[in-house]
């Protein structure tokens, strides 16, 4: 079966306001789990359902997490999630209206992911959140629909936590014979992994996530996405917290729909007008969404920052 939905794929006036580019948003934040992690996640745990498992673990800050707890739902699987100390507790709750078991485990999530894989030995699949080639070839699809519906961007913008949607993004245009198509990597300072790779040449670490952006959290992104700068043309750009959570406000307040911060760093970028938008003409935002925030929250955020 398939876990995921085929997202709208909408052209916005507002967002590209100011751009002579036309851009357009894959509405991923639409997603039954709110998030793209239904794609790449939903058809992990479909395919190793197939191969015979009969529990699944995760561990995340909350959207790769809660896309496993939906993925266990659809496929009558049990899920175990473990998360950070810094998970929200609204995300904590929807894992566990989805009937997953939540356990809190560390301060950093490669301290709960580091438990979730011990736990893993007793028998049930490892989920991985953002680096398993199951999980970028269920993000792949989201440029099939892409291709699908007509639409041939001439960049491509996302948000970079671990690396798995940029490194299932690449492996969508490569099987549609696009792989010219560059994209703009996009992360927040104090969550800016693949950047800090990036300047360094070298496949290093962050010391500490220090950015509101939990999401993007991951302090090395996946050996993958490292390995993509050299095979596809990527572009790495840092916005800051407050860029990011105005993005969100801004886009609430023109689409109706509500993101959390990792998901504003992309539409950032288009707010700020990064040098890379100019001579663009079709620009595709993965509005990937993301359930690690409130309206309230956010204006607590903008106001604080």
């Amino acid at each position: 079966m398939t876990i995921h939905i085929q997202t709208p794929l909408i052209e916005s006036l507002s967002v590209g306001k100011e751009l002579s580019a036309k851009v357009w948003l894959k509405m991923e934040a639409l997603q039954p789990c709110g998030s793209f992690k239904a794609r790449g996640v939903g058809y992990a745990c479909s395919k190793y359902a197939s191969q015979g498992a009969c529990a699944f673990i995760s561990s995340s800050g909350g959207n790769a997490g809660l896309a496993v707890a939906y993925s266990g739902r659809c496929l009558s699987i049990p899920v175990t999630v473990v998360v950070p100390v810094t998970t929200k507790q609204k995300a904590i709750d929807l894992m566990e209206q989805e009937g997953a078991t939540v356990v809190v485990q560390g301060e950093l999530w490669i301290e709960a992911h580091q438990h979730a894989m011990s736990l893993a030995k007793q028998g049930a699949v490892y989920i991985h959140p953002f680096d398993d080639p199951y999980l970028w070839e269920g993000h792949a699809s989201l440029i099939d629909e892409v291709k699908a519906a007509g639409v041939k961007p001439d960049l491509i913008v996302l948000s970079v936590g671990g690396g798995g949607l940029l490194s299932g993004v690449v492996m969508g245009l490569q099987r549609n014979d696009w792989q010219e198509i560059p994209i703009l990597a996009v992360e927040t300072q104090g969550a800016d992994s693949l950047a800090v790779a990036v300047a360094a040449k070298e496949h290093i670490a962050l010391s500490a996530i220090s950015s509101i952006a939990t999401s993007l959290g991951a302090t090395k992104v996946a050996g993958q996405a490292f390995a993509l700068l050299q095979q596809h043309p990527i572009i790495s750009q840092v916005v800051s917290d407050k860029q990011a959570v105005d993005a969100c406000l801004n886009f609430l307040d023109e689409h109706r729909v509500l993101v959390e911060p990792a998901c504003g760093a992309s539409l950032a970028a288009i707010y700020q007008h990064s040098e890379i938008l100019h001579n663009k003409q079709n620009i595709l935002v993965i509005i990937c969404g993301g359930v690690g925030a409130t309206v309230e929250q956010l204006n607590q955020w903008s106001h604080s920052l």
